[in-house]
């Protein structure tokens, strides 16, 4: 990434996965990249994200690594346990709904309040995957409940956390990404995956979008082309 310094340091979370993958490969064969971190349910210590304790565990051999410019968490699940998204209120269960908030709100949430106290000091970027139907302003459609309801949860978390860091650290930038439709285990069951973008496509628009970012007070929320999306 051109807008980062020299020989930036990179984490990846979720680097098993099919867009965590890209992006690891990706920055990986960046010149400019000096170590790309991985984090995965595989690492060792491994982690999981209705888990805070086995986060927090599994965070502390990366935090005595050092300062990281790039953080991206490409954690996030949309079917969990078997149970796929709800297609009408009635539809709605408890221990589904818990599942969602732990593995696309709550967990992510302890992953941040852990990892930006290592951000940089110049220009660095805390990414996080979320989605367009997190956005409440642009749901015409309704239904899935737990999904949506889990992704605008994080992307406040983000947001609030954003306007506290800045006055901290004013080159640090915060976004919140809609990957697009990419071919994934995620989306499979969803979209037919002729219609989807590969990873790689999404990956390198992403990072492309991200290097054009000016820090703003509060988060960033942006499609995989750079445009903003309505919170």
């Amino acid at each position: 990434m051109i807008s980062l310094s020299p020989h930036y340091r990179a984490l990846v979370i979720g680097s098993s996965g099919s867009i965590g993958k890209a992006f690891t490969d990706r920055l990986k064969q960046d010149p400019h990249c000096a170590e790309v971190l991985e984090l995965c349910r595989a690492s060792s210590p491994g982690f999981d994200l209705r888990d805070a304790q086995s986060i927090e565990s599994a965070l502390t051999p990366i935090k005595a690594k050092g300062s990281l410019d790039l953080i991206i968490d490409a954690t996030g699940a949309l079917t969990i346990d078997g149970k796929g998204p709800e297609k009408s209120l009635q539809s709605v269960d408890a221990s589904a709904l818990n599942a969602s908030l732990w593995v696309n709100c709550i967990g992510p949430s302890i992953l941040l309040k852990n990892l930006v106290p290592i951000l940089g000091k110049n220009r660095c970027i805390y990414a996080k995957l979320s989605a367009r139907v997190g956005s409440i302003s642009d749901n015409k459609l309704g239904g899935w409940y737990s999904y949506r309801s889990s992704k605008a949860a994080f992307n406040m978390m983000l947001h609030t956390a954003a306007i506290e860091l800045n006055r901290k650290n004013p080159n640090a930038l915060f976004v919140a990404l809609q990957p697009g439709t990419v071919s994934s285990a995620l989306s499979s069951p969803f979209v037919d995956q002729s219609k989807t973008l590969t990873p790689e496509q999404s990956v390198d628009q992403m990072l492309t979008a991200m290097d054009l970012l000016q820090p703003i007070n509060g988060a960033h929320f942006i499609d995989y082309k750079g445009n903003p999306i309505a919170w």
